[in-house]
This record gives structure tokens, sequence and C-alpha cells, in this order.
């Protein structure tokens, strides 16, 4: 009997982002600083992942920690809202819901980020049968050396239930850039990662070569090039889409809703260049809004920006390196 009740389960962060528009300083000791809109969303990769990815019409599990307070029951809310199950949200006993203020989302973003029940996050609390019960499983929250050994024993007890697994390795901000990554990548089935996380893991100075390493390691290595566009590997077959043109207001959560939209397109059995068109155009429209989800609609809405909108189809790397 089947008992993949989810289509897929994902393991990570889910926090408040508070957006401060028009802020172009920060205010000296004692001032005051007037900004033009300040917006509440929710934030953290794995949340904005399994938004996305319910939006876009997949039965969705959410596997993580959150406070006991009044942003961790807003969390909730918008959850349930999407029909993503939280039965295996856990809730902490010692910290408040984590959150992020984002300062000048429309230029170069800065951030004051409070960890908060985000911290508490570790692969050996987390509820087994989530991963049971979901045909796929999407991780988040890798800190290299600190938690490998915990990631790559979850991992392989996840494939042990004959569930798939996809894995964003994320930005390393201790700059270790531990080598062990690449034992996860010939573990996971989709490794997602961004162009410069792909210079730094690799030791790379060129993408083209970073690609070639890692796809040695990876069936299959997904690379995002934000305006530039996506490129996919797998079992050494490259395909790339550019990316859609779009104004772009708040860049957070971008790369989240691209894995969303790539996954979705996996997990309903589409050929790789359509994957990349999922991804690119819930990227697209990520930014397109304040928030790093807010600017996705629901799949005919994602469709219909796919149908109006083109993207260039290139064979030659080289072209596009």
């Amino acid at each position: 009997m089947d008992n993949k009740q989810y289509d897929v389960v994902s393991i990570g962060d889910a926090n408040i982002d508070l957006i401060v528009a028009g802020s172009d300083h920060l205010p000296e000791p004692g001032q005051e600083v007037f900004v033009s809109n300040m917006l509440v969303h929710i934030g953290g990769g794995a949340a904005l992942f399994s938004m996305a990815v319910a939006k876009l019409g997949l039965k969705v599990a959410f596997n993580g920690v959150l406070g006991q307070d009044y942003y961790g029951q807003f969390i909730l809310d918008e959850f349930s809202e999407l029909n993503i199950d939280t039965t295996y949200i856990r809730q902490s006993q010692h910290n408040n819901t984590g959150i992020s203020i984002a300062l000048n989302p429309e230029q170069d973003r800065s951030f004051i980020t409070y960890m908060g029940s985000n911290s508490e996050v570790r692969m050996e609390d987390l509820h087994e049968n989530s991963m049971k019960y979901g045909r796929h499983v999407h991780m988040t929250g890798y800190q290299g050396s600190r938690n490998h050994d915990a990631y790559l024993a979850m991992i392989r007890k996840i494939k042990s239930f004959g569930t798939t697994i996809s894995f964003d390795v994320g930005w390393d901000d201790t700059g270790e850039w531990y080598s062990g990554i690449f034992e996860i990548m010939r573990e996971v089935d989709v490794f997602f990662l961004n162009e410069l996380e792909a210079l730094h893991y690799s030791d790379c100075s060129d993408i083209r070569q970073a690609i070639a390493l890692m796809s040695k390691q990876s069936s299959h290595l997904v690379v995002k090039m934000g305006s530039r566009g996506a490129v996919s590997i797998q079992n050494g077959q490259q395909t790339y889409r550019s990316a859609y043109t779009v104004t772009a207001v708040d860049t957070t959560g971008a790369g989240d809703s691209f894995n969303a939209g790539y996954m979705y397109g996996v997990l309903t059995g589409k050929p790789a260049g359509e994957c990349l068109q999922y991804g690119n155009a819930c990227g697209a429209l990520s930014v397109s809004a304040y928030g790093g989800n807010t600017g996705i609609p629901d799949h005919a809405g994602v469709a219909a920006f796919i149908q109006n909108h083109s993207t260039q189809v290139v064979d030659d790397w080289e072209v596009i390196a």
C-alpha cells in the first residue's frame, strides 16, 4: 500500500520578514528616520519554498520549529490557508519565532536577524513520520561541518523510506565552504546552489569549470544565476533557460521560489527545460512584489506567465557563461 500522503515535505526555517522600504540609512543614536513603508511577510527558505509549491497545487507538509507567540501563530495560520500540513511543526519552549529585518530591499539589501526558534531546527529532533509519508523531501539549513554528519545520516534514512530528496545548500556565512558538501551532492537526487556558492565550494574562478567539477559529483545539479537564468545538468546532459525580464522590487526569496517552481516540474514529470521555465517564472514573480512569496500566484497564474513570456534556449554554455 502506498503510504505517501504528501507530494513534498519541507525541512528548515520559517520566520517573519519585516521589510523596511525606502530606508537610505540607519538612524544615528537619538535620531528618528522615516521610511516609505514597512511590511510584514513570512520568510525563511524552507517556508517560502513550501508556500510556493503549495500554490502550484502540490500537497505539502512542513517540518520545523516556531515560537509560541503571535508571529508563530501568524505563520501557522498562513500555512493553513495554503493547506500546508503543520502537524510536524514543533513549538519552542525557549525561543520566540525568528525575525529578519530587511533594509532597503529595492537595492543592496541589509539584514538584522534574530534566529529565534530556527536555531532549534536539528535533524535529530525532526518527526521521522513526516519523511516516511512524503514522496519527496526538500532540505535546507546546512551549516557545513557543524551539522554535516546529522544531515548525512538523515539523508540516508530518508532514502531508506523510498523518498527522493532535493537540497539547497545556501550561503555559508562562516566562510568555511566545507568540502564535505560533495558527499551530500552524491547522496541527494537534486542539488541546488547559486553561482557564487558554486564558485566558493568548487574553488573555481570560472562558473563553467565549477559546473564541470560539480556535475561529476551530482547526478542532478541546478545552478541559479539570477538575471542570467539557470542551468540544469542531469547525468551529464546540460539544459539552460534564460531568466524572464521583470522589474525587481524585492529579491528576497527568489532562489527559494525558483526551487519550488523547478521541483514542481520535476515532481510532475516535466522535462528539464520546462522545469527551468517554472523555476525562472516563480523566481521572476517573486521579485516583482515585496515579500519572498507574495508575487507568486496559483498554478494557472504561473502557467499564464510562462505562456506570455519567452526565454532563451542555448545549447552552448560558452555563449552564456
